[in-house]
C-alpha cells in the first residue's frame, strides 16, 4: 500500500544538526530552542557543546546527540571511546559514530567490529553507526551494515555529509539489510521537503539535517520550493 506523503509529519524524524566548525554557543542554544518548539527528535551538535545542550534541553523531549570520530573516523579506538564516554558523562543520549573506512577497505573487519562493540557496551547509549555510503561499493555497504548491527548499533546512518549525502537507493538498501532490527538515519544534503519525504518512504526513521526549520516552512508554504 502506497504511503501518502501528505500523511507524514516530518518533524519527529529530524535530528536538528549543527556540525559546522564555526558553530557558536548562541547557535547551539537556538538549535535547541527550535528542536523543542518544532518537536524534532534530537539536536546533533559537536562534542564541545554537549554539556550546554543538555542544560538547554533539560526536561524537554528532544535528545542530545553528538558525533564521535567525526568526520573521518580515522582516529584510534581509544580516542573514540574516550570521546564517547565523555559525551555521555556530559549528557549525550545518542552517539553518531564514524566507522574506520580504512579498516573496512583493507579487510580488517574484526578491528571495526571490536571498536563499535566496545563503544556500544561501554557507553550504554544508542549508537548510530555512520557508514559513509558514498565512499563504499554495495558489497562494502552490506558488509559494514552487518558488522555494525552485529556489534550492537541501534541505527545505520548513511553519511557524515562531508563526502556527499543520503540517497533513496542507499536508504532502501539499508532498510532491506536491517529488516527492522535497527533504525535508519539518512543524513547529508536534505534540502527539500520532497527529498525528506522520499527518504522516509524509502525507510529512514531519522533525518539528519541542518535545514529542519526550513523544511517545515516549505511544508507549510510549498511555493518556497519553487
Amino acid at each position: 500500500m502506497a504511503i501518502d506523503h501528505a500523511d507524514i509529519d516530518i518533524a519527529p524524524f529530524i535530528d536538528h544538526s549543527l556540525l559546522i566548525p564555526t558553530a557558536t554557543l548562541q547557535q547551539v542554544q537556538q538549535w535547541c530552542e527550535e528542536a523543542d518548539r518544532f518537536g524534532f527528535a534530537a539536536v546533533c551538535i559537536n562534542p564541545t557543546y554537549v554539556q550546554q545542550a543538555a542544560e538547554f534541553l533539560h526536561g524537554k523531549n528532544p535528545k542530545v546527540c553528538t558525533v564521535i570520530g567525526f568526520p573521518t573516523g580515522a582516529v584510534t579506538t581509544a580516542t573514540k571511546l574516550y570521546e564517547a564516554q565523555e559525551a555521555v558523562e556530559n549528557g549525550a543520549k545518542e552517539l553518531d559514530l564514524v566507522i574506520n573506512l580504512g579498516w573496512l577497505k583493507s579487510g580488517e573487519t574484526e578491528k571495526m567490529h571490536r571498536e563499535i562493540a566496545e563503544i556500544c557496551a561501554e557507553t550504554g547509549q544508542p549508537v548510530k553507526v555512520i557508514l559513509e555510503t558514498t565512499l563504499l561499493t554495495d558489497t562494502e555497504k552490506r558488509l559494514a551494515a552487518e558488522i555494525a548491527m552485529d556489534a550492537g548499533a541501534q541505527f545505520l546512518k548513511t553519511s557524515t555529509g562531508w563526502n556527499g549525502g543520503a540517497t533513496v537507493d542507499d536508504v532502501r538498501l539499508l532498510k532491506e539489510l536491517a529488516k527492522d532490527r535497527v533504525g535508519i538515519k539518512a543524513s547529508g544534503g536534505i534540502r527539500t521537503v520532497e527529498q525528506a519525504l522520499d527518504l522516509i518512504v524509502a525507510g529512514a526513521t531519522r533525518l539528519g539535517t541542518s535545514n529542519g526549520v526550513a523544511l517545515l516552512r516549505q511544508r507549510s508554504n510549498p511555493k518556497q520550493q519553487e
